[in-house]
């Protein structure tokens, strides 16, 4: 009989593996098919890309009647495992509009059946090919969520588009109170993962820093105080920006975030919901590290450190506006708590270079790649999205990008010294 945690994986694999499906339900062949620039992949590539996982590190080696679907997926579909073998150039990706989108829905099935025959095996499996499994899952939640960010970024470039939900009615447009800050008293803290439960390999090793004390503000920075920055010169005041990210603003004319745009003096954001009024009190979001440095400093304050986000965070429940609300919109801040909006709605840029913790081991194999070879020149963000899957997240999550970029639905939120 299968363990436990074998049951359970079996299940979180078939609600996983659907999900991702479904997230494309309202897409037509030639939407799965974009590739709207670099950074980003097409949604039919994310489905293949899940699969090839599945495939190559756990049904290669844990299924002995394993035979692959195609022996040139393992070329289409490598990400960036050089352990593996070479891949198709990740520029190009928007090319392949072959293998078509009913073979990768065919080659998803396949994967599927074999998975879930491996699984409920009688024979008992052993623990690092759970492990495998169980990383593959948190390896496709992450697809989901980059799905959703590639296939917005593709629609908003289109004159025309519409999202991919109907627009749903919003909270309360009543502007958000003054921003209120809580303070810390700081002193060493564990740092980092040490649960028996799923995590990441940069999430670790628990390791003692020293914490300042400092303050964090009780929520993200909102919409409407992003207006005031814009009206302010914001984006027309060097001095506010690091040299780099003024570089970019001037180079790509940054004016205001992604997906803004203005229409009769009035400021408009294209979203998964298609375009609407920007609303005061939401969080902003799509901003990129260099801009929420440079809000930060016009605000008299600072990115707070990821110890510090990490320190506030951890005893906050794992609750907010997730993937799974399928609202797919960031919700009106609310500061009646010290510490509120943690979770969900915007990753919240912090000014931690994302670089391994003392101690840090990569994984054996070519798992070892999943990480920590990108540990250099991106920053750590914190709190999860909109559009991420709640199982992703722990105070302990470091997701992270570099500092240009904003398609992934990223904000802010102040810190201070005290």
């Amino acid at each position: 009989m299968s363990s436990t945690r074998t049951q359970q994986l079996l299940a979180d694999f078939c609600r996983i593996r659907q999900t991702s499906v479904d997230l494309t339900a309202n897409l037509s062949v030639e939407d799965m098919v974009l590739q709207s620039m670099p950074d980003a992949s097409p949604s039919k590539w994310h489905l293949a890309h899940t699969s090839w996982f599945f495939e190559q590190f756990v049904l290669n080696q844990y299924q002995p009647s394993f035979f692959p679907f195609d022996q040139q997926f393992n070329y289409l579909f490598n990400s960036y495992y050089e352990a593996v073998g070479p891949r198709h150039q990740r520029p190009l990706r928007g090319m392949l509009s072959r293998p078509s989108v009913a073979t990768i829905l065919d080659y998803r099935n396949r994967t599927n059946d074999q998975m879930v025959q491996l699984m409920d095996s009688s024979e008992p499996l052993p623990d690092h090919c759970l492990d495998l499994i169980e990383l593959g899952l948190h390896h496709e939640m992450q697809h989901q969520e980059l799905l959703l960010m590639d296939i917005l970024h593709a629609l908003s470039l289109n004159p025309f588009a519409s999202g991919l939900l109907p627009l749903a009615t919003t909270a309360s447009t009543q502007a958000s109170a003054g921003l209120q800050f809580t303070g810390y008293d700081g002193g060493l803290m564990s740092l980092g993962n040490s649960d028996e439960g799923f995590s990441y390999d940069c999430e670790g090793p628990a390791h003692q820093v020293m914490v300042q004390p400092f303050a964090l503000a009780k929520r993200p920075v909102t919409n409407g105080e992003w207006q005031e920055f814009i009206n302010d010169g914001g984006y027309s005041t060097p001095t506010l920006w690091l040299s780099e990210g003024w570089g970019r603003c001037q180079s790509e004319g940054w004016q205001a975030p992604l997906y803004w745009y203005q229409q009769d003096n009035q400021w408009f954001q294209f979203g998964l919901q298609g375009s609407h009024p920007i609303t005061a009190n939401e969080p902003v979001c799509h901003i990129s590290y260099f801009e929420a440095d440079a809000f930060a400093r016009w605000a008299s304050a600072r990115l707070p450190r990821e110890q510090e986000w990490e320190l506030a965070a951890r005893e906050q429940p794992i609750e907010g506006n997730f993937m799974e609300n399928r609202h797919w919109r960031t919700r009106p801040c609310s500061d009646d708590k010290p510490l509120s909006q943690c979770f969900g709605d915007v990753w919240e840029w912090t000014q931690s270079p994302f670089s391994p913790y003392p101690g840090f081991k990569e994984l054996a194999g070519a798992a070892g790649e999943y990480n920590g070879k990108f540990m250099c020149g991106q920053f750590v963000l914190r709190g999860g999205s909109c559009v991420t899957p709640k199982q992703q997240l722990r105070a302990t999550y470091r997701n992270f990008f570099y500092p240009h970029q904003r398609w992934l639905f990223g904000g802010l939120r102040l810190a201070r010294d005290i």
